[in-house]
């Protein structure tokens, strides 16, 4: 099962839809379900799918090196990819996180689809809650 917040799912698809033709792919970050101000019927430790770093935010280093600067290490271990022409299943190529979520056009919620790192098709969760505001110390 995976968890994601309508909020951050709204968000990715409305980046996927902006930037057809191209495909998008995106560093998920999770928030555990205990930390949320709302009560989630999920164990405290549940991870959900919160935040997403940039894609332009480690640079050309990622795109000499293969090296992700741009996310803070020990985290992403999910990630959001669209198929601009489909298909909505993972491919080899996305398949590097534990977690991917995949979108396709007409890019609204029911063409969204989990997988894990074996392709298999994982249960897919949108929950209406938001995360607990973060601040800057």
């Amino acid at each position: 099962m995976v968890y994601i917040t309508r909020g951050l799912l709204d968000a990715l698809l409305e980046m996927a839809e902006a930037e057809e033709p191209s495909s998008v792919s995106v560093v998920l970050a999770s928030t555990p379900a205990g930390e949320f101000e709302s009560e989630l019927a999920l164990d405290d430790d549940t991870p959900v799918l919160t935040h997403f770093y940039f894609p332009d935010a480690s640079g050309s280093v990622a795109a000499v090196f293969g090296v992700d600067l741009g996310t803070p290490a020990g985290r992403g271990r999910a990630r959001f990819v669209s198929h601009p022409q489909g298909p909505l299943e993972a491919t080899r190529e996305d398949t590097f996180a534990a977690a991917v979520v995949v979108a396709v056009p007409p890019w609204d919620r029911s063409s969204c689809a989990a997988f894990d790192r074996n392709d298999r098709e994982l249960d897919l969760d949108v929950l209406d809650s938001e995360p607990p505001q973060e601040t800057l110390q």
